[in-house]
């Protein structure tokens, strides 16, 4: 009987791991087919518990990482993402204490802020260090 139940935790997470394709229920599915082995060798409840509790965490925390690195290794950048590292025009003086400031990069104007709330004139190259919702974080440009 307890057989039958760890098949059907496999099943749900595999399920699950295939809806989601989180790269997280997939390991309990490997510490339950563990579980059902031992129950298929006469292993007790609390062993096959144990098993499946360890098995699930090894499984998550040294196969996840690489896993999560090899999968997102061709991840292509979005617009917004491949916005970092390039330079922009400064459109209107950024200081950061009134609030204002803006930049043209790529043809298109975003709201800017200095990192290092120094204050950057106008006309000025600035290097787009980081996005901060819609709001790009920028760092005066050494020319």
């Amino acid at each position: 009987m307890e057989g039958i139940f760890w098949l059907i935790v496999i099943v749900v997470m595999a399920v699950i791991e295939i809806i989601t394709m989180g790269l997280t229920t997939i390991w309990f599915a490997g510490g339950a087919l563990v579980a059902f082995i031992a129950s298929l060798l006469g292993a007790n409840l609390l062993i096959q518990i144990i098993l499946f509790v360890v098995v699930s965490v090894i499984l998550l925390a040294v196969t996840r990482p690489l896993a999560v690195e090899y999968f997102n290794k061709d991840r292509t950048k979005t617009n917004v993402d491949s916005l970092v590292g390039k330079t922009a025009v400064v459109l209107q003086d950024i200081d950061n204490l009134k609030a204002q400031g803006q930049v043209s990069v790529d043809g298109q104007e975003w709201t800017a802020r200095a990192v290092d709330d120094t204050v950057i004139s106008k006309d000025a190259h600035v290097e787009i260090v980081k996005i901060s919702g819609v709001k790009l974080l920028v760092k005066e440009k050494e020319m």
